[in-house]
């Protein structure tokens, strides 16, 4: 194999983030006397903001007493005071700045909207400056759906020059998705690119997408460059 672009997810793969809305959410569910389980989180990974809540208020059966909307007012104004304290996932930094010095093009593909974004990453420079302007967010208005949907993968990947959506046969096999998502993993594959799972040791992964991706590790810190055909870290 012998990859030529690499596309990193950032919640919970660049970015410590997954930690603070596990948190948040916990803190406005708890209000009502419910329980923000993992299995819940694992089927909101990845989901456009909207869709996600929806999904959160009906699985909860809050309906009746929170709605979407209200529960993402609420949810962004707590989130907006954590979000700059992030810190970046063991063997982030390392990768992604590896990967740089080397001209291999990296891209970010979050479904994060612009404004968290620029929240989550304003202390972390020294890692997203390597990206560039090669970001795709969630409010992009290329990205028509939300991931399991491969359109946030085309438009990283259009970024770097490979017109993934028009040939895959060609450019799929050449890129490298990182993804910690169940959804975004599936996002990947959907856009038919390789695909590497680095799921939180909290997420129960379905073998069948085991098995599909191209690798399941356990931390970025285990990535092992030159077995993709990507330079050797020295």
């Amino acid at each position: 194999m012998s990859i030529e672009f690499v596309i990193f997810d950032m919640d919970g793969l660049l970015l410590d983030t997954e930690r603070i809305y596990t948190e948040v959410t916990q803190e406005i569910v708890s209000r009502f006397g419910k329980t923000y389980t993992w299995s819940l989180k694992a089927k909101l990974m990845g989901l456009k903001q909207l869709d996600a809540a929806k999904l959160l208020v009906q699985s909860l059966e809050l309906e009746d007493v929170l709605s979407a909307e209200a529960y993402l007012d609420e949810r962004n104004r707590l989130q907006a005071a954590r979000f700059p304290l992030a810190k970046p996932m063991p063997g982030a930094l390392k990768l992604v700045k590896h990967l740089k010095e080397h001209g291999i093009p990296i891209a970010v593909a979050t479904s994060s909207h612009r404004n968290a974004f620029n929240l989550k990453t304003q202390n972390n420079r020294e890692l997203f400056d390597c990206f560039g302007t090669h970001v795709t967010v969630g409010d992009d208005p290329e990205v028509k759906s939300g991931k399991p949907s491969p359109d946030i993968f085309f438009a990283a990947a259009l970024k770097l020059g490979y017109d993934v959506e028009h040939n895959p046969g060609t450019f799929g096999k050449l890129g490298l998705v990182f993804e910690d998502a169940p959804s975004g993993a599936e996002a990947g594959l959907n856009a038919r690119l390789n695909v590497i799972l680095v799921p939180d040791e909290n997420l129960a992964v379905e073998p069948n997408l085991r098995e599909r991706c191209t690798d399941v590790i356990s931390s970025l810190e285990l990535f092992i460059p030159e077995k993709y055909g990507l330079p050797p870290y020295k």
